[in-house]
């Protein structure tokens, strides 16, 4: 009985140390998620409960390991947090700090995809290669973006600092800074050197073809006038 009680009070102190440890490492992360999710009421529901960073914690244990040249085992903690977290991203990727995953069940991020600090990544995000070329052929994410529920980044494209890819969105070509992207093929709406609001407002995203048409139908109007 004393052996058993020893052993789980252990248990509970590693624990205990390894989400002190996490809380630690991951503290941008962390700040992230309370300014930028208002579902989020304490620091220990973050902390416990939010599958976006974990699958962080996972992702930077496995890219430790890929690191020293350990083989499988990266490839082994990348899908067991896919396994635990419904996120999967590559040992290889490359993070910058503040990521802030919603939800995040179904995203994916490929071997040489770079996201750069503060994005704002939604479910099912894909951040894809578009064949079996070698070296660089995943997307590079600047700072401070944000990508929409369901959106889709292929290739070796770079999408720029500030910039916001609508949801479900298909984006193939570099991105300039300060942009919105929308629709399939992505289509591109200046945001006239604006930082991009981090309120998140996937309703009122503009869609550039339907400005030209609301365009095309007051010029019409003019005309009949």
């Amino acid at each position: 009985m004393t052996i058993c009680l020893s052993l789980l009070l252990n248990i509970i102190l590693i624990l205990v140390i390894f989400w002190l440890l996490v809380a630690a490492a991951f503290r941008k992360e962390i700040k992230a998620v309370f300014e930028r999710d208002p579902a989020a009421t304490s620091f220990l529901e973050v902390l416990l409960t939010y599958s976006g960073l974990h699958a962080l914690v996972f992702h930077k244990i496995a890219k430790a390991f890929l690191k020293m040249r350990i083989p499988f085992l990266p490839r082994w903690i990348s899908q067991l947090g896919r396994f635990l977290t419904g996120i999967e991203i590559h040992p290889g990727a490359r993070i910058g700090e503040g990521l802030f995953i919603d939800h995040g069940m179904g995203i994916v991020i490929g071997e040489t995809a770079i996201i750069g600090d503060n994005v704002t990544m939604y479910q099912g995000v894909t951040l894809g290669g578009t064949g079996k070329e070698k070296g660089k052929r995943h997307p590079t994410i600047g700072d401070n973006a944000v990508i929409g529920a369901g959106a889709k980044v292929l290739g070796n494209i770079t999408i720029g600092d500030n910039s916001y890819i609508g949801s479900n969105a298909v984006v193939i070509k570099d991105v300039p800074n300060n942009s919105t992207i929308v629709g399939v093929p992505g289509r591109i709406t200046k945001q006239d050197g604006k930082k991009i609001d981090v309120s998140l407002d996937h309703i009122h995203v503009l869609d550039p073809l339907l400005q030209e048409i609301e365009e095309l139908k007051e010029r019409l109007d003019r005309l009949e006038k």
